[in-house]
């Protein structure tokens, strides 16, 4: 009887270094944070994050954005133990991406790259896949070049140099009117969402807004009971999800809207304005905080900023800080014996304070949701009885 022979058909992650460098403005402690987030975006995409490199400097080098010890450094590492990709924590240039390729002869992604990866592997609907191919090609548009360096390293340079420029214009062109093609493919939908929008002016809106992961959906789903798609992964939520919710006799519109991170890709960010449309026309903001982050504030700081960004940061916002049940204090020492915080405590501290309206919840274990519920219902219900003072609905 012949032997049978048995194949791993497991599909293994890629293997991946991360790289960062060290700004003056920057300490140890932040790098190591941006270095972790990126950690978690290889992880979101599949990937297996091996060891990281970072290297204090004054600003990135221009030719290959770490310095030349680094970059051998890293290449030694890279053929030593297999690894498959090297993803930079900054945007690179289209020179500094060809000349590490060169170097390494590996896969290199940057922070942008990888976020757009990661948003193509989750696009749903028509609306976000047209925004993520948009995004794509604008990124891929000034990097065409790179390539075709295949075509140098199996054939040389002489006698390919022409049909390879003519081969590059054609490309360029053939994006430039792919991402026409796509910027009124989306306008169509703009005007579609905008029809159904008008559809929907009567109830007042509320809309989910947050760093990505800290538990919007969750929230959503305990809000609405409905089953909005929830995980432990960044973006796991890219379109914008619209329910209706009743909170005792009184009706009003729910939106979950995708995450915001630092350091976010410019114009996926401008590809997405239409998504987050449903933003800027809400008449209450929930800012969900993950607290139980170490760098909760900097999240904070995050999401202000783009709401800024949006021009939406003066309407009204109620900050809900999730996963209380989490939260641990800076000082904190598992040695010590100290009962966890309780609700007064929170109401007690600067979170409250500084963030007034707050509440502080556990949307995994349903902890404080009732108050939650309860405010919600009041801040609706006036500008209900404000926009509709004849409603009978409330009386």
């Amino acid at each position: 009887m012949a032997r049978q022979k048995f194949y791993d058909t497991a599909i293994k992650p890629e293997r991946a270094i991360l790289v960062g460098i060290i700004t003056p403005g920057e300490t140890e402690e932040q790098t190591k944070e941006y270095l972790d987030e990126l950690k978690f975006l290889v992880e979101t995409a599949g990937g297996e994050t091996i060891k990281s490199f970072t290297q204090k400097m004054l600003r990135p080098e221009r030719a290959t954005f770490v310095g030349t010890g680094k970059l051998e450094e890293i290449d030694a590492f890279v053929k030593s133990e297999e690894i498959d990709i090297v993803v930079f924590d900054d945007e690179l240039s289209p020179s500094q991406l060809r000349n590490i390729e060169n170097v390494l002869q590996v896969k290199i992604l940057d922070r942008s790259n990888l976020i757009l990866d990661i948003f193509a592997n989750r696009a749903q609907t028509s609306q976000a896949k047209t925004q993520v191919e948009l995004a794509q090609l604008q990124y891929l548009l000034p990097r065409l070049t790179r390539l075709w360096t295949h075509l140098e390293r199996q054939k040389g340079g002489i006698g390919m140099r022409g049909p390879g420029e003519s081969q590059i214009e054609t490309d360029r062109r053939l994006i430039l009117n792919k991402i026409s093609v796509l910027k009124e493919r989306l306008k169509e939908i703009d005007k579609q969402n905008e029809t159904q929008r008008k559809n929907r002016n009567q109830l007042i809106r509320v809309a989910l807004v947050g760093y990505t992961n800290v538990g919007k959906s969750t929230i959503m789903n305990m809000i609405s009971k409905s089953e909005v798609f929830a995980e432990n992964k960044l973006f796991a939520t890219l379109d914008t999800t619209v329910r209706k919710v009743v909170i005792e006799n009184l009706p009003f519109l729910l939106s979950d809207t995708v995450g915001f991170i630092r350091k976010l890709p410019h114009h996926l960010v401008e590809c997405f304005k239409s998504t987050l449309d449903e933003v800027r026309e809400a008449d209450i903001l929930i800012h969900v905080v993950d607290i139980s982050h170490p760098n909760f504030e900097d999240q904070m700081a995050t999401v202000n900023e783009t709401l800024k960004e949006l021009g939406v940061i003066d309407k009204q916002i109620i900050t809900v800080f999730n996963k209380i049940d989490a939260y641990k204090p800076a000082d904190f020492d598992p040695q010590d014996d100290v009962p966890p915080l309780t609700l007064a405590d929170y109401r007690n501290s600067w979170m409250n304070k500084h963030n007034s309206p707050a509440l502080f919840i556990s949307a995994l274990n349903k902890e404080n949701i009732e108050e939650f519920r309860a405010l919600l219902y009041e801040k609706v219900k006036a500008i209900h009885t404000q926009r509709y003072p004849y409603d009978k609905l409330l009386y």
